[in-house]
């Protein structure tokens, strides 16, 4: 079955859009959005740009949140997911609400979540430990070769602050669109004001052409 590595989830993305007509504009939320720099590392002749909202955890300051670190150590990670798969899906649904979700999302995602995606989730984040992920920002100079953005919600406390995703960008020549006001799930907060920065960012990659 599907191994649920960082490693397996880029090389997934990449049979994707090898199959798919460009051009590309990829964009990625939260590890889709490490999967997309990953990707732009390893193949940027796939898209044509892309947009990350955790760029800073590929700086090589960045220290995982308390949530990925107890997911990282073999036995608390699993007593951490049982515990989820035991609660009441309206209880795990409150909690994403309480972290910025909408209620809509936060309700489908609660009923969504089952033994598969536990599983995925430790296989993930403990592909992921420190220094990998340090490791494979290394070489973030080469996302140069592709138009980026990154985004910066002001109020996400996952990703490693404003300071480390500026970095990020800095390094990979990326520009920055700072969400004021906005969490870790900003597309649900404010839909429009997100699609508005990620349309005028690829209108100026059409304007340049």
């Amino acid at each position: 079955g599907f191994g649920a590595t960082s490693d397996d989830y880029v090389a997934w993305l990449v049979g994707e859009l090898e199959a798919m007509p460009g051009p590309i504009d990829l964009v990625g939320h939260d590890w889709g959005g490490g999967h997309v720099l990953r990707l732009v590392l390893a193949r940027p002749d796939l898209v044509r740009s892309w947009a990350t909202d955790i760029a800073g955890c590929f700086d090589p300051e960045y220290v995982w949140h308390e949530r990925a670190q107890v997911w990282q150590t073999p036995g608390a990670g699993e007593a951490a997911i049982a515990q989820q798969l035991a609660a009441p899906a309206e209880l795990v649904a409150e909690r994403y609400v309480g972290l910025g979700m909408s209620p809509d999302a936060a309700a489908r995602c609660a009923a969504a979540f089952n033994e598969d995606m536990g599983r995925c989730i430790l296989a993930l984040y403990r592909s992921a430990a420190q220094p990998r992920i340090a490791n494979w920002g290394a070489d973030l100079d080469q996302a140069r070769s592709r138009p980026g953005l990154v985004l910066i919600p002001t109020e996400d406390h996952f990703t490693g602050g404003e300071a480390l995703a500026r970095r990020t960008a800095t390094r990979a020549s990326a520009r920055v669109e700072v969400l004021t006001g906005l969490g870790h799930w900003w597309m649900c907060q404010d839909p429009r004001r997100g699609a508005t920065v990620l349309r005028s960012f690829v209108d100026s990659l059409s304007a340049s052409t």
